[in-house]
């Protein structure tokens, strides 16, 4: 009787599991991909440290996202949206008006906190070597010292 039920339940599961995955679409949180104007860009030390930072920090953190095609489906697109919402909050290149932000930038980037371990298996262009990774830190450094 218990072997029965069992094997009712393994062939009902995939049903439930694509019944929920089509619930989770209703959610309308995740889809408000707005990629606002660009205000004011910091003033960069270097044309090199620019390019790392967009390569490999715009995408969450400025105006100009690139949102692609699995930030429109539930449940991945509240992780994305989630994100760059907390991203753009802690620091947005695209609406600057401090180098203050720039100081734990710098140690996050140095220490190879950023990008995030899961953010580059989809984004492999965001993956630092550590020389690329000393550059970007150093240049945020010297940004955040104001030179």
């Amino acid at each position: 009787m218990q072997a029965i039920r069992w094997k009712h339940w393994l062939k009902l599961s995939p049903l439930v599991l694509v019944g929920l995955l089509v619930l989770m679409q209703a959610v309308p949180y995740g889809r408000a991909h707005t990629n606002p104007p660009v205000v004011t860009e910091p003033v960069w030390d270097s044309a090199t440290t620019r390019e790392l930072a967009v390569r490999t920090c715009c995408s969450c953190h400025s105006n100009e996202t690139t949102w692609p095609w699995y930030s429109n489906v539930a449940p991945f697109s509240w992780l994305v949206q989630s994100d760059v919402d907390g991203g753009r909050a802690e620091l947005n290149f695209s609406e600057w008006s401090s180098n203050r932000p720039l100081r734990n930038a710098t140690q996050t980037v140095g220490e190879g906190e950023m990008p995030p371990w899961f953010y580059l298996p989809l984004h492999p262009e965001a993956r630092l070597s550590a020389a690329e990774t000393e550059e970007l830190a150093a240049g945020l450094a010297a940004m955040a010292a104001g030179r």
